[in-house]
Formats: structure tokens, C-alpha cells, sequence
């Protein structure tokens, strides 16, 4: 696992700073491609939920039978993947509801022609903040995953980065109407993506002296419970807002698809 250490902290950086793409798509396209965002975050879903069952879950198991046995094994599972949804659940209701980025609003709606220019900096500087607060769970899912798995690493890494480019878009258009600049709306856009190597690195840190079967059984367990939330309360409700058609079901029957077919692949 040790020698994944450069490829892992490398795709969780990559997933982190995806939201840098989100402040382009929000600036040079003429018109808010709703159809990609909806597709994109639809997708995400469905390689969250599919590798989180599929993958994550029996991986944790098999860690932790030899060492617990069948039964405890089964239990400390359970645990940690309800754990790892309270934790994730706790974080998200911490965040003000209007500056969670994961709260869908368009473009249109961002801009706001009646707001000041210091209630629409403020709005992005919240989230900026709040995408950092999100995105420390899910750089140690990536980090984790890539470290013990790197094919599933990069699976899960596409997939953050994918549900991160919406969240790029919520910082980088309320600082640009509230500055006038794109380089600042980019800089701080990219900048709260940051948060996601950072939890990788601190997460490393802290577990690195106490890393067993057991650890790891739990870390996984607890990063499919994160990955399920994100998936059911977050990206797919998030992509029908974007398109309110049957796009983001084939995409996240397509994001399963694609999971399921690279795993296979792989065996």
C-alpha cells in the first residue's frame, strides 16, 4: 500500500481541484449546459452506489472476518457504514442550507441582479468554505480506496470530480458578479478544492500508527456509508433539479454500467 502513496494523494487532488472546471463551464459556454451537469452528477451517483455495495462493503467484510470472525464481522461492518452516513450527514447539517453547495440554484439564480456586490461575495466565500467542509471526508474516501485499490481509487476519483464541477460553478459565479473578476472567481474556485488532498494527507496522518485489517474494514465500511449518502441525498437529487426528464436515471444506470464493466475487467 505503501508504494499507492503518490498515486493516491495524486487522484485526490485530482478530484479536488475538478472544481476549477466548474468556474470554465460557468464562464465561457453561452448558455448554463444543464444536460451535462445533470448527466455528470447523474453518473456519479450511480458509480458511487454501485462500488459502494459492490465493492467497498464486501472488501470491508473480508478484512475483518479473519480477525473478528463471520458473525462481529458483519456487525462492525453495519457499524461503520451507518457511521461513516451519520458522519457525512452530521457535516452536511452543519452548512446553512443557502450556502451548501450541494443545494442545486442555476446560474440565472447566482447572480442575483438586486444583490449587493458584498451579499453576493459573502455568498461565495460560504461556499467556498462549505465545498471545503465536504470535501474532507471524501479525500480520504479517494485517498483510501486509491491506497488499498488504486483501479477502484481511480473510479471513485472520476466520480468526485465529476460531482464537483456544480460545486466549482456555486463558488466562482456569485465572486465573480460580486468582483468582476474572473481570475478571482477561478483562484478561489480551484482553492476550495484543496480541501480534498488536505483530508487525505491529515487522514493518513492520524490512522498511519494504527493501520490493521480492522482499520482498514472500517475505513471502508464508513467511506460507502459517505458515498451512499452523498449519491441519495446530494448528486441525485441534484441532477433532477438540472433535468427533471429521464437523464439522470440512464446516467446513473450508465455510471453502474461502466463501474460494473471496469471491475469485471479488472478481475
Amino acid at each position: 500500500m505503501e508504494s499507492n502513496l503518490l498515486l493516491a494523494f495524486s487522484l485526490t487532488a485530482m478530484a479536488g481541484l475538478s472544481t476549477g472546471f466548474g468556474s470554465i463551464l460557468a464562464f465561457f459556454p453561452k448558455r448554463e449546459n444543464k444536460l451535462f451537469l445533470a448527466l455528470a452528477l447523474g453518473f456519479s451517483a450511480g458509480v458511487m452506489i454501485y462500488v459502494s455495495f459492490v465493492e467497498m462493503l464486501p472488501e470491508a467484510l473480508e478484512l475483518l472476518e479473519p480477525v473478528h470472525g463471520e458473525h462481529a464481522a458483519a456487525w462492525i461492518m453495519a457499524a461503520g457504514f451507518f457511521a461513516g452516513i451519520l458522519f457525512i450527514g452530521v457535516i452536511d447539517r452543519l452548512v446553512p442550507e443557502y450556502e451548501n453547495p450541494h443545494e442545486i440554484r442555476s446560474v440565472t439564480d447566482m447572480r442575483q441582479p438586486n444583490a449587493s456586490r458584498s451579499k453576493l461575495h459573502r455568498m461565495g466565500i460560504f461556499a467556498a468554505l462549505a465545498i471545503a467542509i465536504h470535501n474532507f471526508p471524501e479525500g480520504m474516501a479517494t485517498f483510501f480506496a486509491t491506497l488499498h485499490d488504486p483501479a477502484l481509487g481511480v473510479a471513485i476519483a472520476v466520480a468526485v470530480a465529476l460531482h464537483n464541477i456544480p460545486e466549482g460553478i456555486a463558488v466562482a459565479v456569485p465572486i465573480y458578479y460580486a468582483t468582476g473578476s474572473r481570475k478571482k472567481a477561478c483562484w478561489l474556485s480551484f482553492s476550495s478544492g484543496l480541501a480534498e488532498p488536505l483530508g487525505a494527507v491529515i487522514g493518513y496522518l492520524l490512522l498511519r500508527p494504527f493501520f490493521s485489517d480492522t482499520v482498514f474494514g472500517l475505513v471502508f465500511a464508513g467511506v460507502a456509508g459517505i458515498m451512499v449518502f452523498i449519491s441519495i441525498d446530494e448528486l441525485f437529487p441534484a441532477a433532477k433539479e438540472y433535468n427533471q426528464g429521464h437523464a439522470p436515471i440512464y446516467a446513473l444506470i450508465a455510471g453502474m454500467m461502466v463501474m460494473a464493466l471496469s471491475l469485471l475487467l479488472l478481475m
